[in-house]
C-alpha cells in the first residue's frame, strides 16, 4: 500500500515537471503571423551596365551647325545626308521617327524618340534573339569610334529586364537604352524582324532601315557612310 501511495506521488511530481514543459514547446510553435520575425530587406537591385539618357536630345559636336563633317562633301556643297536649314528633306529623305516616348532603361525622364538627336543609329533589339546578341558589340564598337559625330542608341523591346541587363554587362554594350515593353516601335515602322535597325539623319528623318540580320563592323561602317555620310572606321 505504501509502495503505490509512493509511486502515485512520484508520477504526480513527474506531471507537474513535465506540463510546463510541454506548454513551452507547444508556445514556440503556435505562434500567430504577428510572432514572426519581419522579413528582412529586398535585395538591391544590380545597377544598370548602360549610360543614361540625359543627352540623347543634344546633337553630337561634329553635327552642330558649322562642325566639320568627315566623309561630308566639300566646301560649301550640302551632304547628301542632310538638307540645308530652312529647305524641305531631299528626294527620298525618309519618314520622321515614330512620335513615341520611351523610358530610359536607367530611369530619369522618358524620352521622346522625334527628339534624338542625330545623326544616329538606333538599333531595336531583345536578349532573346540570337542575332541580336550577335551584333550588339559591335554597335558598341561603332559608338566609341563614332563618339562625338554619331549617337548610338539601343531600344529594348518585348524583354525583360534581367535579360537585358545580363546582355549588357556580358557584351559590355554601354550605349544608352530605351525601353519598348510591346512592340511599339515596330508596329509604327510596320516591320516585325530582329533585329532593326534605323539610321537617322542630322534632321531626325530614317535615311535607312535594315532588317537583313545581324551587323558586323564593315557592314555597320558601309551603312553609316552610305546613308549618313560620315565615314566611319570599320
Amino acid at each position: 500500500m505504501n509502495r503505490r501511495h509512493g509511486a502515485g506521488a512520484t508520477s504526480r511530481r513527474l506531471a507537474l515537471v513535465i506540463l510546463p514543459l510541454l506548454l513551452t514547446v507547444t508556445g514556440c510553435t503556435s505562434g500567430t503571423a504577428d510572432d514572426e520575425p519581419a522579413p528582412g530587406p529586398a535585395a538591391a537591385e544590380r545597377p544598370s551596365p548602360f549610360r543614361d539618357c540625359a543627352t540623347l536630345n543634344t546633337a553630337p559636336a561634329a553635327a552642330s551647325p558649322g562642325a566639320a563633317t568627315s566623309g561630308a562633301a566639300s566646301p560649301g556643297s550640302t551632304p547628301s545626308s542632310a538638307a540645308a536649314p530652312g529647305t524641305a528633306a531631299p528626294a527620298g529623305g525618309g519618314q520622321a521617327l515614330p512620335e513615341l516616348t520611351l523610358p530610359c532603361f536607367t530611369g530619369g525622364a522618358p524620352v521622346a524618340l522625334r527628339d534624338v538627336a542625330g545623326p544616329a543609329v538606333i538599333n531595336v533589339w531583345a536578349s532573346w534573339c540570337g542575332p541580336c546578341r550577335t551584333e550588339l558589340p559591335a554597335f558598341q564598337r561603332l559608338s566609341e569610334r563614332a563618339a562625338g559625330r554619331l549617337q548610338v542608341v539601343g531600344v529594348n523591346t518585348r524583354d525583360s529586364r534581367d535579360g537585358a541587363r545580363s546582355i549588357g554587362e556580358d557584351f559590355g554594350v554601354r550605349f544608352p537604352i530605351l525601353v519598348d515593353q510591346g512592340d511599339a516601335v515596330q508596329r509604327e515602322l510596320r516591320r516585325n524582324a530582329f533585329p532593326l535597325t534605323l539610321f537617322v539623319d542630322a534632321q531626325g528623318r530614317i535615311r535607312h532601315v535594315d532588317a537583313t540580320g545581324a551587323l558586323d563592323d564593315a557592314q555597320l561602317a558601309k551603312l553609316v557612310r552610305q546613308h549618313l555620310g560620315l565615314v566611319v572606321p570599320a
